[in-house]
């Protein structure tokens, strides 16, 4: 099984919606621990809200884009792109993933 790979489900939200954000956020989560249970890792990890921009970034790990396609599809959250991700603490080393 392929380690986990973190991604950023990008979706457009109006600027004054954050309880969407904040829903759609818990149903990719049940959508994932369902996702999981079939054998098939997929973590809710957190929710950037740029309202100023009306963007939504959902931040979660998946060991294949494929699964987190069929977590986001089981939420049916509708979303513009999905995109590897990379992320780097200060000071520390940084995590990638593609």
């Amino acid at each position: 099984m392929a380690a986990p790979r973190k991604f950023l489900l990008e979706l457009y939200v109006a600027k004054g919606d954050s309880a969407a954000v904040e829903d759609g956020g818990e149903r990719l989560r049940r959508a994932a621990e369902e996702v999981s249970r079939h054998g098939q890792p997929v973590r809710y990890v957190r929710s950037i809200f740029v309202p100023e921009d009306e963007t939504c970034f959902h931040v979660l790990e998946a060991s294949s884009r494929e699964r987190l396609e069929e977590a986001a599809r089981r939420a049916a959250v509708t979303y513009e792109r999905i995109a590897a991700a990379a992320e780097s603490v200060a000071g520390g080393a940084n995590e990638r993933s593609e």
